[in-house]
C-alpha cells in the first residue's frame, strides 16, 4: 500500500507536467490570426481594464510566467513575451487574469496571499519535524509535522479557484477584445486546461503524501 501511494505521488505530477509540456509545445506552433505577441495581448487586456500602471516585463526561463501582486508586474517568459502563438496569447492573458483578480480583490487570491509566508515557513520545518519524530519515536511531534504539511495542502486547494478563475477571465477578455476567434478560443481553452491540471495534480499528490505519512505513523505506533 505504501509503495502504491509513493508511486502515485511520483506519477500523477509527472503525467500532468508531460501534459502541459505537450500542450504548450503543440499550441506554440500555431500562430494566432491576429499575430499579436504575448506582450501585445497583455498590454491590451491590462489597459482595457484600467491597469495601465502595471508593467509587462520579460523574464528568463521556460514557463516562468507569473503575476507579481506586490510589485504589480506581469512577468512573461521570452517565448511568451515575443511569441505570437496561441500558447503565448493564452499564457499572457492568464497572467493578466491574475492582475484583474488583484484589482477586484478576488477573495481566494487574498487568502492565498495571506497563506504564502506561513506556507513558506512550515515547508522548511515540516519534514525536519517528521524526521525527528521518527528518529526519537516521539510521535506527537510526527503529527505536528503532518499538520504543517496539511497547511501546504490547504494552500494548494485555495490556489485551484485562483487559477481556474484566472483562466476563465483570460478567455473572456480574449473574446471580448476580439483578440482570438471561436476556433482559437477552443485551442486556448485546451492549453489553459492542461496548465490547470498541474495544480490539480499537486493537490492530489499532497493529499496522498499526507495519507502515506499517517499510515507510516500508524505502523510505527503499534
Amino acid at each position: 500500500m505504501d509503495l502504491l501511494l509513493y508511486l502515485l505521488i511520483l506519477i500523477i505530477p509527472t503525467i500532468a507536467q508531460i501534459k502541459i509540456s505537450y500542450s504548450y509545445s503543440k499550441y506554440q506552433k500555431i500562430t494566432s490570426k491576429k499575430e499579436l505577441t504575448g506582450f501585445d495581448v497583455a498590454r491590451k487586456i491590462l489597459d482595457e481594464n484600467g491597469l495601465d500602471d502595471i508593467y509587462v516585463v520579460e523574464v528568463s526561463g521556460y514557463l516562468t510566467d507569473h503575476y507579481d501582486p506586490k510589485r504589480k508586474v506581469v512577468r512573461l517568459s521570452k517565448d511568451v513575451f515575443h511569441g505570437n502563438s496561441i500558447a503565448s496569447v493564452s499564457v499572457a492573458a492568464h497572467e493578466c487574469g491574475h492582475a484583474i483578480q488583484d484589482k477586484e480583490n478576488y477573495v481566494y487570491m487574498r487568502i492565498r496571499s495571506m497563506l504564502v509566508p506561513v506556507v513558506n515557513f512550515v515547508s522548511i520545518f515540516s519534514w525536519i519535524i517528521i524526521l525527528v519524530g521518527l528518529l526519537i519515536e516521539y510521535f506527537q511531534i510526527f503529527y505536528i509535522g503532518i499538520a504543517f504539511i496539511s497547511l501546504s495542502l490547504i494552500f494548494q486547494l485555495v490556489t485551484l479557484p485562483v487559477e481556474f478563475n484566472a483562466s476563465s477571465r483570460a478567455k473572456k477578455e480574449l473574446v471580448k477584445l476580439k483578440l482570438i476567434d471561436k476556433k482559437e478560443l477552443q485551442e486556448s481553452s485546451n492549453m489553459l486546461a492542461a496548465a490547470a491540471m498541474t495544480y490539480v495534480a499537486s493537490v492530489l499528490s499532497s493529499a496522498l503524501e499526507i495519507i502515506r505519512l499517517i499510515l507510516i505513523f500508524n505502523d510505527n505506533n503499534r
